[in-house]
């Protein structure tokens, strides 16, 4: 039974882990073993079963949030697009990626294509892969066309370490990150009537530090924390509860989660690390195709998110339904400034909480901002409102 020593020491060495900008914890991992591979992979979502089948840790690369000055980044990019691609370059220059053998880039935005580029010309790991996901989601084609992608990253990697991805192996990974996603599941579900019991920014902490341990340990950390919020702990407070939208990619500050919980609320869903939570339920690892398994569990277990088109399941609808399922308060549309494809999709969204009477606030923000009292203010208002009037 873990007690609250045990548990504030996990989510302290997750904290730790999660902003820690050297990788340090990755690059003991790869020192262990030569034939290992370290892969970084920008957010959102990208299938880490098959760099683990591979014998290679997948290392998420959110940032540099407010932890470095941004200089060198700012010479790369113009002033009106989001703050992410400056902090993952300036990282790269000051060479905060040694270690890494490659890079991942979806396909998020045009940005994130640039950026693979840069990372091309600067000359930064052995290879970079600006990975296209399908968004043509008939299996004969956008199915065929992803598992090609797959297979084009695990071919990268053999050329490194020539380590030969079996399908026994790829099943062995894809059971390790369905029992990683069951457990943040039930952490979520249980902080949806409790969420009391562990705070929002612990959550994002932990759930964060996934993306830079090996996915065995962080499933051990997963099933600690449970454990813990299992329990009948902690007081309730008048909170509202809400759900925050806007945010899969550059990542808020962890000031800003602080100061929503602080202005009277109860985050109980969120997008902040969306690619630890993408594929809804699991894929299906007693199969003989396992890339075919995780094609199809893309195609038809995926969440939303406005870099996926969704002509025959909008989003709109999505969230309005994941809104009653957490039987939350309101909605807090959030997003990273100059970030065109949260932006576009906000009056779309915001129409549908309109028809659904749903209440909701948006703002901007970047990951380096330091200033949140407009914020606090805002979402206070917003938090009383609903006390007041519901």
């Amino acid at each position: 039974m873990a007690n609250m020593n045990s548990m504030k020491a996990i989510i302290d060495e997750c904290t730790e882990l999660a902003f820690d900008l050297n990788f340090t914890k990755v690059k003991q991992w790869k020192a262990e073993d030569e034939s290992r591979v370290v892969v970084g992979h920008l957010p959102i979502y990208f299938p880490r079963e098959i760099i683990h089948a591979a014998g290679g840790l997948p290392v998420g690369l959110l940032g540099s949030g407010d932890r470095k000055e941004i200089i060198k980044g700012d010479a790369f990019y113009q002033s009106y697009i989001c703050h992410l691609p400056r902090g993952v370059i300036e990282l790269a220059l000051d060479n905060h990626f040694d270690g890494f053998d490659g890079f991942i880039f979806p396909s998020i935005c045009d940005v994130v294509r640039n950026l693979s580029g840069m990372f091309k010309i600067t000359k930064v790991g052995t290879f970079i892969k600006y990975m296209d996901f399908p968004q043509n989601f008939q299996k004969h084609i956008g199915g065929t066309f992803y598992i090609s992608e797959m297979q084009a990253v695990l071919d990268k990697i053999k050329k490194i370490n020539n380590v030969e991805v079996t399908n026994e192996r790829l099943n062995h990974s894809i059971g390790l990150f369905n029992k990683n996603r069951e457990l943040i599941s039930e952490i979520y579900d249980i902080r949806q009537d409790f969420p009391w019991r562990m705070t929002a920014i612990d959550l994002y902490h932990v759930v964060r530090a996934g993306l830079v341990i090996p996915v065995e340990e962080h499933n051990e950390k997963l099933e600690a924390i449970l454990t813990h919020i299992r329990r009948d702990i902690g007081e309730p407070v008048d909170k509202i509860k809400i759900l925050i939208s806007g945010s899969f990619c550059e990542q808020p500050p962890a000031g800003m989660i602080k100061t929503i919980e602080m202005a009277g609320c109860y985050i109980v869903e969120d997008d902040f690390i969306l690619g630890s939570r993408w594929i809804i339920g699991d894929v299906d690892n007693t199969t003989g195709d396992p890339l075919n398994a995780l094609a199809d569990a893309y195609l038809n277990k995926s969440t939303f998110s406005s870099s996926v088109y969704d002509v025959d399941d909008p989003k709109g609808a999505r969230i309005a339904k994941l809104f009653r399922e957490r039987k939350a308060d309101g909605i807090i549309f959030a997003a990273a400034s100059f970030c065109d494809p949260a932006l576009l999709d906000r009056p779309i969204m915001q129409n549908a909480c309109e028809k659904e009477n749903i209440r909701y606030i948006s703002f901007k923000y970047s990951e380096n901002t330091g200033q949140f009292k407009v914020i606090k203010e805002q979402v206070g208002a917003f938090s009383d409102s609903i006390k007041l009037w519901e």
